[in-house]
């Protein structure tokens, strides 16, 4: 069939309309005429796979990768890197809207990385029969990968050589030699994160990080607090960071939900930055029983962003939304978003 694409879902793919029901189509982009083929129907929307496109938007690129279209990794290699931030951009603002209900959402420009290839720090390859590399759009077929164009060279270097080595079948994780396993991948927009956290909260008593990983954000930003109170159930990463704490810095290995209420008052500034599934209920009930005067929540996943963000601005006023672009190229997409009581 042919079809207009319309506008770019989160995850990446195209959205058109046929029979009264929106079809997805990957490695489309809004404005774009194109052929397609229903590969999925469902009650409310199909899904389809792209023949050719017809009229191309002027945002059309070519991939630097030639894997791309068939390794799962990517998702907009064939957009100009600029359209890419206004996709992206423009998901964020869209699921705070419709997920959140959220009426005025105060976005902020997007906190581009300054590369658009070469900016990861770490991959995680696949060995398995002879083959070395990334699985494909279908999760079951690996793909043999010689070079990924959105990892740095040093990291395609230690690509080159465990494919020489003929490894036993596994999973490998590829870093620069100076990068803590802790750290971001993108170190460019990690630094760029850092500093824009540090420009959004003020001073004072305590500064709580909830999900604080190795102390990303609590070791920089705790000199400007009497104390610092870390949260993290992974005790590799907590033990990494009471390695490297202050006097007036606390780690607690263990559930945020079951610490969070002893850490919190009125005068706190909270940080969270919870995995992809977002805050439990009980972490933010633990939030409105006691709210802080401020709070950063940093995400990795729009969706739960916004269903936490409708509970939290019962309480709280939505003070900026700033996406941050961690991982060029491909579907992900990074938020941060302060708030105050």
């Amino acid at each position: 069939m042919q079809l207009t694409i319309h506008d770019v879902a989160f995850g990446g793919k195209g959205v058109g309309r046929a029979d009264g029901l929106a079809v997805f189509v990957p490695y489309t982009l809004a404005g774009e005429t194109i052929q397609a083929e229903i590969v999925r129907r469902k009650k409310n929307y199909a899904e389809a796979a792209l023949i050719r496109v017809e009229q191309a938007s002027p945002d059309r690129v070519e991939p630097e990768c030639p894997y791309f279209g068939r390794c799962g990794g990517c998702a907009y290699q064939h957009a100009a890197y600029p359209a890419q931030l206004k996709i992206k951009s423009a998901q964020v603002e869209q699921t705070l809207r419709r997920v959140g209900k959220l009426a005025d959402v105060p976005m902020s420009p997007i906190l581009a990385s300054p590369r658009a290839y070469g900016t990861r720090n770490r991959i995680r390859v696949h060995v398995l029969g002879g083959v070395t590399g990334f699985y494909s759009n279908d999760g079951a077929t690996l793909l043999d990968i010689e070079r990924c164009p959105i990892a740095s060279d040093e990291v395609n270097e230690r690509l080159t050589g465990l494919r020489a080595r003929r490894m036993p079948d596994g999973d490998y994780t590829l870093s620069e030699a100076r990068k803590s396993f802790f750290q971001q991948t993108n170190t460019d927009v990690a630094q760029a994160l850092l500093e824009h956290v540090g420009g959004l909260i003020g001073s004072g008593r305590t500064l709580v990080d909830a999900y604080c990983g190795a102390g990303f954000f609590a070791h920089p930003l705790g000199e400007r607090f009497e104390r610092v109170i870390g949260i993290e159930e992974n005790e590799f990463a907590i033990a990494h960071a009471r390695s490297q704490a202050a006097p007036h810095e606390h780690y607690i290995a263990g559930d945020v939900a079951q610490h969070l209420p002893d850490a919190l008052d009125a005068s706190t500034t909270l940080i969270l930055d919870p995995p992809a599934i977002g805050c439990t209920p009980r972490v933010i009930d633990a939030i409105l029983a006691a709210p802080p005067k401020e709070i950063v929540y940093v995400s990795c996943n729009p969706g739960t962003l916004a269903r936490d963000l409708a509970l939290l601005c019962r309480t709280y006023r939505l003070e900026s939304v700033t996406p941050l672009d961690m991982f060029p190229q491909t579907a992900e997409i990074e938020a941060a978003v302060y708030l105050k009581r």
